[in-house]
């Protein structure tokens, strides 16, 4: 059915509302008309025949008209009054949309003034570039709850205030509050996956609303699994590991990561820090050697470093166990430029070097808040991922891990025509289009209930009657549903058996039946397949009387 839809713009004064925010309904219906009905007089008899009356605009060239239901009629009975009209070619109800939104955090239009980074670069270039403001207009990550297993954050960071659900210390190296991060890793990775967004302060988290799980770990193989059982037990939707190492593949690792994955939770790792195909665990875990090609294949998703130019960062791993990209840096070379995130205020052991490694001279200042650093890594890549699939979990929470993992990779950019390649798995996240594909997965069954004259009389052996069909497919928030695509009607006579008696996609159907008492009742089927579940009571209690 073609619908016309009328787009009204806001005024230039209205607020800008929340970006995920979704259509309201203004209590009006939009009507087209059909090309033969005529002009503004079939309009206004098609109105009144279905208790409305005009109210807003008129558009002849559509041959549209907008309607409002008169006081004491719903909306959806002018609807269905409007459709069984054959001068009425759609009846819809009229929505109202709300301007745009981008966060107003700072590190989204600052200009990076490093000397590496082209002119016009922001600090927080990643996340436009990854689709994050077309995902973010279809779900803000409400509900959703990210584990980081790292070294911990900083919980009195100001873009990491209010996020914080839980934190857990499994620390046994360096015992102390999971709220301290001596490190900084921690706090970095757990700001790119979900730091406060539209604060007006630092930087954008890629799940915006997101909350932390946050779990310190000495990154020890018995730190982890615990870490991560505790993340399944406490209901996060995704779980982010940037971390790693050699070694053979340690069943109760293994157990771990599955028993996450049962409980729901989206298991993200990084690549290798090295231009390597072994990635390590717990990523070949997650995605075994070989499995990378294939798209239905991996328990969850491992992530290399792409830079700004969209290729693999030299730094970073590769080859088949790797699933997909997210930008790990601006720039390459031998002093990569790093990623923007949050950062303890006191002095971390990555600022003071040791024995092994140089100072990382890595600080940087928002707003003239030094509480922030550039970091360049597969772990930074990671929660990029991370957040994406918390964002997908919230618009869709019934998302099975398997369906947010594999609609991830399928909708990461890479050039057309092509598939994954060693340098970049299945591509470089777009977690706008993850989001968007998310939201038109339908998991929910549709509804439906019968009705019908009781007593139904007649002189036939078997007495005919109409059933009639209330039916819709629920779609929440800014879930697509899939439409019924029909409904079956069973019936139970005496209180004997039960067996369908009618299939139809229309809104009633006749039925035949002996005499008797019978219960009926219905079941819809939607275009995805979810079947409704028979109710605990019959739709209709009848009795069929022959004359």
């Amino acid at each position: 059915m073609r619908r016309a839809l009328l787009v009204v713009l806001a005024s230039s004064a209205a607020l800008l509302a929340p970006a995920n925010a979704h259509a309201a309904t203004t209590g009006r219906v939009l009507v087209t008309l059909e090309p033969q009905a005529g002009g503004t007089a079939s309009a206004a008899s098609a109105a009144a025949s279905a208790a409305a009356r005009p109210d807003g605009p008129s558009v002849p060239a559509l041959r549209l008209v907008t309607v409002r239901p008169r006081q004491g009629t719903s909306v959806a009975a002018t609807l269905r009054a409007l459709r069984a009209d054959p001068r009425v070619r759609s009846a819809t109800p009229e929505q109202r949309f709300a301007p745009r939104a981008l966060p107003n955090d700072p590190a989204l239009t600052l200009p990076d003034a490093d000397k590496d980074a082209p002119a016009g670069t922001p600090l927080e270039w990643t996340l436009p570039r990854e689709g994050f403001a077309a995902a973010w207009n279809l779900s803000a990550g409400v509900g959703a709850t990210v584990a980081v297993i790292d070294s911990g954050v900083d919980a009195s960071h100001p873009d990491l205030q209010g996020k914080i659900a839980d934190a857990i210390d499994f620390d046994d190296v360096r015992p102390g509050p999971a709220t301290v991060d001596p490190d900084g890793h921690g706090t970095h990775v757990a700001s790119l996956a979900c730091a406060s967004t539209n604060n007006a302060l630092g930087i954008a988290g890629a799940g915006r609303d997101c909350r932390l799980l946050v779990i310190r770990s000495d990154f020890s193989e018995g730190s982890i699994i615990a870490g991560l059982v505790a993340a399944a037990q406490r209901g996060a939707q995704a779980v982010n590991m940037s971390f790693g190492g050699g070694g053979a593949s340690d069943p109760a690792l293994g157990a771990a990561l599955q028993y996450a994955v049962r409980h729901g939770a989206v298991p993200v790792a990084a690549a290798a820090d090295e231009p390597v195909q072994d990635q390590g665990q717990p990523a070949s875990m997650l995605q075994p050697a070989g499995t990378g090609p294939q798209l239905g294949r991996g328990l969850g998703l491992v992530v290399t470093a792409a830079t700004a130019a969209g290729a693999r960062a030299s730094f970073a791993g590769f080859g088949s166990e790797v699933s997909m990209a997210a930008y790990g840096t601006l720039t390459d070379g031998a002093k990569p430029h790093g990623i923007i995130g949050a950062y303890p205020a006191g002095t971390t052991v990555r600022e003071t070097g040791g024995k092994d490694r140089k100072p990382c001279r890595c600080r940087a200042t928002i707003g003239g808040d030094s509480r922030y650093a550039f970091l360049a890594g597969t772990s930074m890549a990671a929660p990029q991922v991370t957040g994406a699939a918390a964002l997908m979990r919230a618009v869709n929470p019934r998302l099975p891990v398997a369906r947010v993992v594999g609609l991830l990779k399928s909708t990461a950019r890479r050039p057309a025509g092509t598939g994954w390649n060693a340098d970049l798995g299945w591509g470089i996240l777009d977690a706008g289009a993850a989001v968007d594909a998310a939201r038109r997965v339908d998991l929910l069954a549709p509804t439906s209930k019968a009705r019908a004259t009781s007593p139904a009389r007649g002189t036939r052996p078997r007495i005919r009657l109409r059933v009639r069909l209330k039916r819709s497919d629920p779609s929440p928030g800014a879930l697509v549903a899939s439409g019924v695509r029909r409904v079956e009607v069973w019936a139970s006579r005496r209180g004997h058996g039960r067996h369908r008696i009618a299939r139809t996609r229309k809104r009633s159907v006749r039925v035949r039946l002996a005499p008797g008492r019978y219960k009926l009742w219905s079941i819809a089927v939607d275009r995805a397949g979810n079947r409704e579940r028979r109710p605990a009571k019959a739709d209709v209690r009848l009795r069929v009387i022959r004359r």
